[in-house]
């Protein structure tokens, strides 16, 4: 399973939100880049940065925290954020991100997202499954699409789609535990998915938790900025 430490970035600097409300973030002072590269000095490989001004605005905004961490590292970044058009996708390609996260789009535009399948191939995107009381939630979980999770993932991969980020808003940045019980289910219904599970990882347990589900991925945000777990502990992980 991979450890995929996450970065959320408004105005270009790192904060948290607690259950996707903008009005209740936390700021942080270490630059993107400096928490970034002390990830990266740990051992870490893999890094998923969302831009929250650009999963609200439609368009991607933080294109300078984008250039100077695919510039300045090595890590393997996952991106997502407010990438709606193919000149957003093919930017971001070229500055060095390895894959990007589809969500908002893959509602409102679903012939779109069909044809960066076609253009892109399934191993570069992500589908975001970001998820409250089973519907999915789209513009930076401001809206509810109405859409049903099951449906959602149905559709998805069977037109291609192998990876999906699946976040429990309700446990987002709220350390309540991640929602093994709906990633079970998932991973149940569609065993072909490869499920990266984000929201929730509260301390070191969970992951190994969701290792023995089938999780491949894993995702941690506010848990390492509150040192609820460590870099190091992070880095000392072997699935």
């Amino acid at each position: 399973m991979k450890i995929i430490p996450a970065l959320d970035i408004i105005d270009g600097k790192c904060v948290r939100l607690y259950k996707g409300d903008y009005n209740q973030k936390t700021e942080y002072k270490l630059s993107p880049l400096e928490v970034a590269k002390s990830y990266e000095e740990a051992g870490l490989k893999h890094l998923h940065l969302v831009d929250l001004d650009g999963a609200k605005a439609g368009e991607v905004v933080n294109w300078e925290v984008v250039q100077s961490l695919c510039s300045q590292t090595q890590l393997a970044i996952d991106f997502g954020g407010g990438a709606k058009t193919t000149q957003h996708l093919e930017r971001l390609f070229e500055l060095g991100v390895k894959q990007v996260t589809v969500g908002s789009m893959a509602v409102q535009d679903p012939e779109q997202v069909a044809e960066w399948i076609k253009t892109f191939g399934a191993e570069r995107l992500i589908l975001g499954a970001d998820v409250l009381d089973g519907s999915i939630r789209t513009k930076g979980w401001t809206e509810d699409s109405g859409l049903q999770i099951g449906e959602f993932l149905r559709n998805w991969l069977d037109k291609g789609f192998k990876y999906v980020i699946c976040t429990d808003v309700s446990k987002d940045g709220a350390f309540q535990g991640p929602s093994t019980d709906l990633y079970r289910e998932i991973i149940t219904t569609f065993p072909q998915v490869r499920l990266i599970a984000s929201g929730g990882v509260t301390e070191l347990s969970d992951l190994p938790d969701l290792q023995a589900i089938g999780c491949h991925g894993a995702i941690v945000g506010k848990a390492l900025y509150e040192n609820r777990i460590t870099v190091e502990e992070l880095s000392s992980l072997s699935f």
